[in-house]
């Protein structure tokens, strides 16, 4: 902690990009008058990982595996993202059945994120009981995707053209067991979270996102959800399923007359969309069609056909964390000519610089996780010159997208 000179009561104070209170590598600067925070700046950048320059050299099939790599939680978000756009280009039509099945995954993968967003939040707030707790409901969830897809992480359930898992009569009895498990305990969860005098003195009124910033800034998802901006791309831009069920955004009860949009709120959209998602997945199941569940089983024969396939297209999913787009352009030759990812996190990260100020050092960690962060998901590019990390301005960037998509276009 460094003293600034100017003025004796303001201090400098780094957080990470390696520290207990972070999940994932990224550096805070916090400027700071005693123990209130005046400023902030964060630095991403320290997860890059290639992904897309790794998939701009693999076909199609095979981003799928690499995709799904993106996020350990959001795994069927990022190659059913992927999916949708490549379906787009090739004119493939996804089998109805397989529509149902994606959405019934989407929801479980949404519940056991919620639950262990969840948990990490009562951890950072010291009330590990309720971690323990949180995370061994989150177990159910996870065996019940376990025995549909066979494993709990990365599912591997998406193809392009529809689904490699089918959901067969005897795997409903397992499901509705497992629903009717979070129904019973929906209401405990709610009152340990929001009733607790200790939460809400914690959580209400701290890590403010207003509804106005929440729109300047572009948040997403629960984050933006929880400040009364009422977005859901299952709702404004149906896809699968969502078009045929009752799906609309979730915003926190009007307690105060409207949303606070502070860590309490996010804490209640969160849990609130458990029970939509209950609620959807038993949708899907009461009107589960019969049928296929892919465009074509041969994966040659699929390969064949996006190799010639041209154009470009923007595949769109609303993840746990919100609103998760890939931009997909095929030329007519085996791998992508582009494929660029733009994860919920990235989205959201701006929304820390209103919610930090004015708020308590101690307070830092848990306005951290109340958006939900992942940082690998977000990092996508670190350009070194002459061995040092280069900073690009606003005019810099513009100059070489306009550059890059000069060269696609040729």
């Amino acid at each position: 902690m460094t003293q600034d000179p100017k003025k004796s009561t303001t201090y400098t104070v780094p957080i990470g990009p390696v520290h207990r209170a972070l999940k994932e590598p990224v550096m805070f600067t916090f400027q700071m008058d005693g123990e209130l925070v005046i400023s902030v700046d964060f630095a991403p950048g320290n997860a890059h990982r290639g992904c897309e320059w790794m998939g701009m050299r693999r076909n199609p099939v095979q981003i799928l595996y690499l995709s799904e790599r993106i996020c350990g939680i959001c795994g069927i978000v990022h190659s059913l993202t992927f999916a949708l756009a490549v379906e787009q280009i090739a004119d493939i039509e996804v089998p109805v059945r397989a529509d149902y099945i994606r959405t019934i995954m989407l929801e479980l993968e949404r519940i056991q994120s919620h639950l262990l967003w969840a948990g990490v939040a009562a951890h950072e707030l010291g009330f590990d009981s309720l971690f323990y707790l949180t995370w061994k409901v989150r177990e159910q969830s996870l065996d019940l995707i376990e025995s549909i897809a066979g494993t709990r992480i990365h599912y591997g359930m998406i193809q392009i053209g529809g689904v490699r898992r089918d959901i067969g009569n005897d795997q409903r009895p397992a499901i509705e067991q497992c629903l009717a498990y979070y129904r019973g305990l929906l209401d405990q969860m709610k009152s340990v979270y929001l009733d607790d005098s200790t939460m809400r003195l914690r959580c209400r009124g701290h890590g403010i996102l207003s509804y106005r910033d929440a729109q300047l800034l572009c948040a997403v998802g629960p984050t933006a959800r929880a400040s009364g901006v009422a977005m859901d791309v299952r709702h404004d831009y149906p896809f699968c399923a969502y078009g045929d069920l009752d799906v609309h955004p979730v915003l926190p009860p009007l307690e105060f007359g409207k949303p606070q949009g502070d860590i309490y709120d996010r804490i209640t959209v969160r849990l609130l969309e458990i029970a939509q998602s209950i609620d959807i997945i038993q949708q899907c199941l009461d009107n589960l069609p019969a049928g296929e569940i892919l465009w074509e089983k041969k994966i040659p024969k699929l390969l064949s056909v996006l190799k010639k396939a041209q154009d470009e297209a923007i595949g769109r999913v609303e993840a746990p964390r919100g609103e998760c787009m890939h931009y997909v352009r095929m030329d007519g030759n085996e791998p992508p000519a582009s494929w660029k990812v733009k994860a919920s996190s990235y989205s959201n990260l701006m929304s820390w610089i209103p919610m930090f100020k004015g708020e308590q050092l101690a307070d830092i960690p848990i306005i951290v996780e109340s958006i939900d962060p992942c940082i690998s998901c977000t990092d996508r590019v670190t350009i070194i010159r002459n061995g040092s990390a280069t900073d690009l301005t606003r005019e810099e960037l513009t100059l070489l997208s306009r550059e890059k998509t000069k060269r696609l276009s040729r």
